[in-house]
C-alpha cells in the first residue's frame, strides 16, 4: 500500500458494524453475535480537481 493512497474497505470490523446497525435501529442487545444482519459500505469518492488552462501569450 503506498502512503497517502485511500481506499474504500469492503469489510467492516465488528464494532463498525454494531455501531452502523445502532444507526440503523437493527441491532438487538440480546440477539447472537453470530448471523449480525449485512451492511453496506459506503463508498468514498474523492473530486479531482480540474486543471486550469493557462493562456499562452
Amino acid at each position: 500500500m503506498q502512503a497517502g493512497a485511500i481506499k474504500s474497505r469492503n469489510v467492516l470490523t465488528r464494532a463498525e458494524r454494531i455501531a452502523r446497525l445502532k444507526e440503523l435501529d437493527k441491532f438487538d442487545e440480546d440477539a447472537s453475535i453470530i448471523g449480525m444482519p449485512k451492511t453496506r459500505v459506503q463508498k468514498i469518492s474523492l473530486k479531482k480537481k480540474k486543471k486550469v488552462k493557462k493562456a499562452e501569450d
